[in-house]
């Protein structure tokens, strides 16, 4: 958590201050207390412990019972100790459960609003919603932010949509998919109206990872199947500049690159609505309209109903796709 905090902060530089003047206190006081306790313990209670049997017992009693408190408070934290370091190893700075309580958003919180700035923000995920459009996102503000925006989402008429639909609860649907998807290219599309270069990918695949990087922190939760993702753990990386080959911020940054730069995954066209296909020297092969509005409107979210309405990607027709020699 004190990773993100900026050593020239006047806050953090008082804090330093105080935890600093209030050890050297305590060390000043418990020396000078020590002799005054030791006459105390040897002059005045010893020989009165010594000529009576019950007070003795009592005290057997009550020095066992402090020694055991203080190895066991030792034996916590060495095993804390051990703890920390493998966290740093793997530069984990936070970890929340799901459904977190208001002490873990609390920490979750103070670490967004340390982050500076962040220039690029790359998503990988499902539909984006829960982090694009979803008013409790934390993360929302700040990818509003940055400048360079890369988005990757589940092709939303892709074989890995439909099966990410099947393994989740009858609630969620095809149909509910298609108009988060849709919302989410809404936003995006009001983020490149405010001069934001925003880019936007699809892949076919079912999703495994939700992944977000936001400047040197990273944002990864598993796409568990049959379970929403924001019923997920998250754990958030940090990239350790000094030592970049240890922890876990490399390899799952690794994981969203290797995403944007398959050449399977088609482009995005905020312009045209369209998908757009390249080889792998990024050369253009062909197009195809996604079917989704082209100022990226979006509808509300309709109940589940007996007769679901078809979604609108569904409701328009698109052509077939278009080669480009």
């Amino acid at each position: 958590m004190d990773r993100g905090t900026s050593p020239r902060s006047f806050w953090n530089g008082l804090r330093q201050i105080l935890s600093h003047g209030a050890v050297t206190i305590l060390a000043v006081a418990i020396a000078f207390s020590l002799p005054g306790f030791a006459n105390y313990i040897l002059n005045e209670w010893w020989p009165e412990v010594e000529n009576n049997a019950s007070l003795l017992l009592a005290t057997e009693i009550a020095l066992a019972s402090v020694l055991a408190v203080v190895f066991n408070l030792a034996t916590v934290a060495w095993d804390h100790r051990q703890r920390v370091r493998t966290a740093r190893l793997v530069s984990l700075v936070h970890a929340r459960n799901a459904n977190p309580g208001w002490w873990s958003r609390r920490r979750e919180r103070a670490l967004v609003n340390q982050l500076t700035t962040a220039r690029d923000a790359y998503v990988l995920t499902l539909t984006g919603y829960d982090t694009l459009v979803a008013e409790d996102s934390l993360l929302r503000p700040v990818i509003g932010k940055a400048y360079e925006i890369r988005v990757m989402l589940v092709n939303p008429v892709g074989q890995g949509l439909r099966q990410r639909a099947e393994s989740l609860p009858s609630e969620v649907t095809v149909l509910t998919l298609h108009t988060e998807i849709e919302a989410t290219i809404g936003a995006l599309s009001a983020l490149r109206k405010y001069g934001k270069k925003v880019k936007l990918k699809f892949y076919d695949e079912e999703p495994f990872w939700k992944i977000v990087v936001l400047g040197d922190y990273l944002w990864v939760q598993h796409c568990h199947s049959g379970f929403v993702v924001r019923e997920q753990p998250e754990y958030v990386f940090a990239l350790q500049h000094t030592e970049p080959r240890h922890g876990l911020f490399v390899p799952s940054y690794m994981i969203f690159l290797n995403y944007w730069n398959d050449p399977r995954h088609p482009e995005y066209d905020f312009d045209t609505n369209e998908l757009v296909y390249r080889d792998a020297g990024g050369r253009e092969t062909g197009r195809e309209v996604l079917g989704l509005p082209i100022d990226g409107s979006s509808l509300p979210l309709a109940p589940q109903t007996a007769e679901p309405a078809q979604a609108a990607l569904l409701r328009r027709s698109a052509p077939d796709r278009t080669a480009v020699y």
